[in-house]
């Protein structure tokens, strides 16, 4: 592994961490017309490069869906069915013997021809009907079922029962003084003639279910029940439950009568005493006999004051209750006409059956079993009916299974939690030899913990029995759970919600887990889940690894394997989290996500680390490239941890594993700059120069080059190196070859142009602008390709900017570039430059008989057809570089005419100062164009200042020579030195004085390095001042720093020192004796500014004011345009004044 972390690349570098990436024509003066240098082949295959981008390509399409975390909508990608779910008769209840099919048929047919009651709308009233149904589903023939039939009718007929609890009554009748009653009920039940049925031997009892009381059967009552008094309301609340004995089905009748009770009698004993009365006729004399013997015994005295009063009564004849029993409220009745009742009375009524002459009775069979076979029979035969496949079946039943179940249930007095607990172990049992909806199996759960939390408890074999159902159906959850992604895959999202509901019955089982007395489950149920999502795991990773890259393949075989093993968990890890994760936590509280992550992310972990172990020693370029995409892996299943909030990837078996990684990277780092300039290479080749389309103005080649640097920044998004040190040195090499790939690209663009040919006498050619936009289009993506290759640099880099080498190397890039684009630029603009300098010279040579609008009309035309070609074909960008680039060329045309005509009218110059606004209008667009701020500023300023000169005197231009040198500040203060000074003006001598004081920092100019410095003073304009002679200081031997400290007078008018540009100029000199004076610098000081010129002095003092320090300078062209203005003038003048400031220039030669 240690040589291949020295590999290096086969191209030799040439640039170092910060270069200019341009091959400088000075440095290389054969550049120009050699060819660029072939990229190097590498030992990937050879070619144009395509191939390697579009895998490239493929590899970077993986890590796009990698970005963030995973949406739901996106990964349910899929409606389908859910797939099939494994199945086992065995699983099933037991099976049935012949015996005991015939019983069950018998049981049925008892139920069938013994109904009792009305049947619902839903029910299916026909006995032939049920009869015919219950032969299809016990699959007999006629004749059995014939025989089967007479058999059960000569059975003894079941001895009937009637449930009945009174519930409570509402807006009953006041009775009372106080504006309430005393209610009670008295119901019994009365045969068809009306006389009370005789009554049993059993001894009368009243009861009522109490909650927490022990359950027991009601006993049977006698003929009449009394419930208790409920004192001073109008709506009682009774919840009293009675048991009546039924002789005759279709005759009998429940009655009940509802009274106000007006003392302490015991009306149940009353009641108890008359039973024993015969022959009472009447049932009005029966109900008032009852009350009469209340009143007897009790205490009331001999009147009957105190009769109860009659409150309302019901009559409900037996054969009017539903089949299934019914919860309704009743209206009360009157005796007769003249009774005034009102309200309502609530009973909950079921008819059932005691003594049934079946087998399955005989045989101690309970109910409960009967109706649990039976149950499952017709399951079984209505399920059958179905699609085969089908899993969405949720046990809706025909009306003759429904029908049987219901007389079946309440013949056998089977309570609502009975029934749902039956209905629970069958389907429950049912689903796991064929396939049921997990929503029906929850709604049954639901139904049992509604009624188990008002019921409370079971008997304790029926409780088992529902303990084994809990314990097989979350066995059967587990195994599926196991397998959940065979069974319930993320992008259906049928069998996602499938998955959904089966972990909602699992936590309903959950719910049921401290109710039990027997337990079904020997560990907590959420538990036993993430047990065997484990091993689900284990058992889905351990298939995947045997499937793609078994260990005994070799390292190179195994590699690709590798890679798609890893992909698939990386996608298995995005539908835990976005799928899975909130279904197990919402539902079942089991963090799936991060058991799923840690122990899959640990098992790939291990084998990368095996595989790399194994294959550094023999790396190639396909290896090579099959680690750096197995990398790339691992590294976003690292970044998918660390993006959840609070999750710390420093914790993960693959925390370190870049490490072994790093000689394939840096491998496959070489083979990309090698194929990125192939690519370039034939797209160039490939390329017409002309634009891609009507909404494009750049080639084929930049898009082509534009994309392969978007990869390439993408590449280096998607390696995230976490080393900071190694990530800085892959960084640089990378924007180094990325820098080198884009000036390799223009060179290409450059020699193809040159073999374009061009169209005659074309000012604006299009392939020149095709390039131009090329480079652009490059210089914006290598920029922002090379600014997303920045690394972490650790705690000291700060955030947000770029690490120095790599800014160093974008800035140099962008600097080349920019030139380059500034070459092709010039190379457009220069077929403009006869054509502007006719246009110019037209403006310089028209007559003065014509407009000044009309005299440059033909140059503006000229300028807008062709700009107006290059907006067509230019970007933005470039077409600001070529206004600037014309613009530039329009002022040098017309510098060069204004150097061509010497001694001219002002109207000329005025022209083109007219021309020159014009042009800035031009240009500028109002806005649309180029800043003002750029286009009056260099060449124009320079060009103005001349047009303004051209139109001044000859003393005016002196003056502005003068006021230039006041104008004139020095950049470099300390180069030149200083010179201190002090002025001002003595109005009554009309004198000005002229104090030099000293100077210091003189610049050495002898060859000892010091100088022998003296100050010649003058002043200017030589127009205002005449007669004036300048004066100079003595010479100061070898010194920088001479004092003077000399006065000297000046004989002018205050008038004169006021004008225009009046200065005293300071001119240092360096006395040499055998050969002419070296000038050291100069200084002006202008006269308005000195005290006295603008008023006269107070006090009059000769050496008023204060000391000036100037700053010694050389003039600059500024001031020395004035001078050449000056030299075309012929007038005497301007001619003496030009001579003796050669004469001083002279002195300027020696300026070190």
């Amino acid at each position: 592994m240690s040589t291949l972390l020295e590999i290096k690349s086969s191209v030799l570098r040439q640039v170092q961490v910060c270069p200019s990436f341009r091959r400088r024509t000075e440095e290389e003066p054969a550049s120009g017309n050699a060819d660029p240098p072939e990229p190097t082949a590498a030992a990937w295959k050879p070619g144009d490069g395509v191939e390697f981008f579009s895998q490239m390509r493929l590899i970077l399409k993986k890590g796009e869906g990698r970005q963030g975390l995973p949406c739901p909508e996106v990964l349910l990608c899929s409606s389908s069915p859910a797939p099939a779910e494994p199945v086992d008769p065995s699983r099933g209840l037991r099976a049935l013997s012949q015996e005991e099919v015939d019983m069950l048929y018998e049981e049925a047919l008892y139920t069938v021809l013994h109904r009792a009651g009305t049947m619902g709308p839903d029910q299916v009233d026909d006995e032939e009907a049920l009869l015919s149904y219950l032969q299809q589903v016990f699959g007999t023939s006629p004749e059995e079922h014939t025989a089967a039939v007479e058999r059960v009718k000569k059975a003894k007929a079941p001895t009937y029962a009637l449930k009945v609890s009174v519930v409570r009554a509402k807006n009953l009748l006041a009775k009372d003084p106080n504006g309430f009653s005393d209610p009670y009920c008295m119901l019994g039940i009365l045969p068809a003639s009306g006389a009370v049925r005789e009554p049993s031997p059993h001894k009368e009892q009243r009861f009522s279910f109490r909650k927490g009381s022990k359950r027991g059967g009601p006993l049977p009552a006698k003929c009449i029940q009394v419930t208790e008094v409920k004192s001073s309301t109008l709506n009682p609340v009774w919840k009293e439950h009675f048991l009546f004995e039924i002789e005759d089905v279709g005759t009998d009748q429940l009655h009940l009568d509802i009274w106000d009770h007006d003392d302490d009698v015991s009306l149940v004993e009353a009641c108890r005493k008359l039973n024993e009365v015969i022959g009472l006729k009447g049932v009005s004399r029966y109900f008032k006999q009852i009350v009469k013997s209340a009143r007897a015994n009790g205490t009331a005295g001999p009147t009957e004051d105190h009769t109860d009063d009659f409150l309302g009564c019901l009559n409900i004849p037996i054969r009017e209750v539903p089949v299934a029993g019914e919860d309704r409220w009743f209206k009360l009745e009157p005796r007769s006409s003249a009774s005034r009742v009102q309200g309502d009375c609530q009973l909950v009524l079921k008819l059932i059956t005691t003594q049934r002459d079946t087998n399955m009775s005989q045989r101690g069979r309970s109910g409960f079993l009967s109706y649990l076979l039976l149950l499952s029979r017709l399951l079984q035969f209505e399920h059958r009916a179905e699609e085969p496949n089908s899993s969405s079946w949720r046990g809706e039943l025909s009306g003759p299974a429904a029908t049987v179940l219901c007389l079946h249930g309440a013949q056998s007095n089977l309570s609502a939690l009975q029934l749902a607990v039956l209905h629970w172990q069958v389907s429950s049992r049912h689903h796991q030899t064929r396939t049921l909806d997990y929503g029906y199996l929850l709604g049954l759960l639901e139904d049992l913990q509604a009624h188990w939390e008002e019921a409370g408890s079971l008997p304790q074999e029926q409780e088992e029995g529902l303990a084994d159902s809990f314990s097989a159906f979350s066995e059967f959850g587990l195994k599926l759970l196991r397998q959940l992604r065979d069974y319930f895959p993320a992008t259906n999202s049928t069998a996602v919600y499938r998955l959904e509901l089966l972990l909602k019955c699992l936590g309903k089982l959950q719910l049921f887990q401290p109710s039990f007395e027997i337990c079904p489950f020997e560990t907590e149920l959420n538990m036993d889940i993430a047990a065997a999502l484990k091993r689900g795991n284990r058992e889905w990773f351990d298939k995947l690894l045997n499937t793609r890259s078994p260990r005994e393949q070799p390292g190179p075989q195994r590699l690709a394997g590798l890679v798609k093993l890893a992909d698939t968990i990386y996608e298995d890890l995005q539908s835990c989290y976005g799928i899975y994760a909130s279904l197990f936590h919402s539902i079942i509280k089991v963090d799936f996500f991060t058991l799923t992550f840690r122990q899959l992310e640990r098992l790939v972990a291990e084998e990368a680390w095996v595989l790399t172990e194994e294959l550094s020693p023999k790396m190639t370029l396909e290896v090579a490239s099959g680690l750096f995409e197995l990398y790339l892996t691992l590294a976003d299943i690292q970044r998918f941890w660390s993006s959840i909030p609070g999750r710390d990837s420093r914790s993960l078996a693959l925390a370190g594993i870049h490490a072994p990684f790093l000689p394939a990277v840096k491998l496959w780092l070489q083979v990309l700059r090698d194929q990125t300039k192939w690519r370039l290479q034939g797209a160039v080749d490939v390329d017409t120069l002309e634009p891609m389309d009507a909404s494009s103005k750049h080639s084929s080649s930049a898009a082509t080059a534009s994309l392969c640097f978007s990869h390439i920044q993408e590449l280096w998004a998607s390696l995230a190196w976490p080393d900071p040190a190694q990530a800085q040195t892959l960084g640089t090499q990378l924007s180094q070859d990325l820098c080198e790939a884009a000036l390799f690209y223009t060179e290409l663009l450059r020699k193809k142009v040159d073999t374009q040919p061009g169209a005659a006498g074309e000012a604006v050619s299009e392939p020149l602008c095709v390039v131009l936009n090329d480079v652009e289009l490059l210089r914006k993506a290598a920029g922002q390709a090379l600014r997303g290759l920045a690394w972490p640099e650790g705690a000291a880099g700060l955030e947000g900017t770029l690490p120095r080498p790599l800014l160093s190397c974008t800035q140099a890039l962008d600097e080349d570039l920019q030139r380059e684009a500034r070459t092709v630029t010039a190379h457009l603009t220069s077929k403009m430059v006869g054509d502007v300098r006719k246009y110019v010279q037209h403006v310089s040579l028209s007559p003065d008989s014509i407009q000044n609008d009309e005299a440059v009309a033909p140059l503006l035309k000229y300028l807008d057809e062709k700009l107006a070609l290059l907006n067509a074909s230019l970007v933005k960008e470039n077409l600001s570089r070529v206004l600037e680039a014309v613009w530039e060329l329009l002022l040098q045309a017309i510098l060069q005419a204004l150097g061509a005509n010497r001694d001219v009218s002002a109207d000329f110059y005025g022209r083109f100062h007219f021309t020159l606004e014009a042009l800035v209008n031009f240009f500028h667009a109002e806005g649309q164009g180029l800043p003002l701020e750029s286009l009056r500023d260099g060449s124009y300023k320079r060009l103005e200042e001349e047009l303004r000169l051209h139109q001044c005197s000859t003393r005016e231009c002196i003056e502005q020579y003068y006021l230039d040198k006041l104008k004139q500040r020095s950049l470099e203060h300390n180069r030149f030195g200083r010179l201190s000074v002090r002025c001002h003006y003595e109005a009554a001598e009309q004198r000005l004085a002229v104090e030099v004081l000293h100077a210091a920092d003189l610049l050495p100019l002898d060859a000892n390095g010091l100088s022998d410095p003296f100050v010649i003073v003058e002043l200017g304009p030589p127009h205002l001042f005449p007669l004036v002679r300048s004066q100079r200081t003595q010479v100061k031997s070898r010194t920088l720093h001479p004092v003077y400290d000399e006065l000297f007078y000046f004989s002018v008018p205050a008038e004169a020192c006021r004008r225009r540009g009046a200065c005293v100029l300071f001119t240092v000199m360096d006395h040499d004796w055998l050969s002419t004076n070296d000038f050291a610098g100069e200084a002006a000081l202008g006269l308005g500014s000195v005290g006295g010129v603008a008023r006269p002095q107070v006090g009059g003092s000769a050496r008023a004011g204060q000391p000036v320090t100037l700053h010694l300078r050389r003039p600059r062209a500024q001031v020395r345009s004035a001078l050449r203005m000056l030299e075309g003038r012929p007038n005497k003048e301007a001619q003496e004044f030009v001579k003796r400031l050669r004469e001083l220039e002279k002195y300027m030669e020696a300026d070190p």
